[in-house]
């Protein structure tokens, strides 16, 4: 069974925004600090930004920093990345794990962005 599943990409024009999901199934996201990962083909995996379950505190890559949000929703166990004022070199494939990563990845879900 696939614990880790992310939706939520498509191919959007610059500048405009998206917001990913990532549910997990088997529910293990509690106490846990989560974040979002994303790849581009011949690129290791990178780290985009954390978040403590608790939601007090939050982490982001430099390029994530005024215009990625990462929140999460407890009743549904769901971590959220919403992505504003999107650029051609955010085209990835963006992954959730917890943090550090030590879960299956899922598929991930693309996103591309157009210039």
């Amino acid at each position: 069974q696939v614990q880790l599943v992310e939706s939520g990409g498509e191919l959007v024009q610059a500048g405009g925004s998206l917001t990913l999901a990532c549910v997990d199934s088997k529910g293990t996201f509690n106490n846990y600090r989560l974040g979002w990962f994303r790849q581009t083909p011949g690129k290791e995996r990178e780290f985009v930004a954390s978040i403590r379950w608790t939601g007090l505190t939050t982490h982001y890559n430099y390029f994530a920093k005024d215009r990625f949000t990462i929140s999460r929703d407890f009743g549904v166990s769901t971590l959220f990345l919403h992505m504003n004022n999107l650029k051609p070199e955010d085209t990835a494939i963006y992954y959730c794990n917890r943090d550090p990563p030590d879960l299956t990845w899922g598929q991930g879900t693309q996103v591309t962005v157009s210039s």
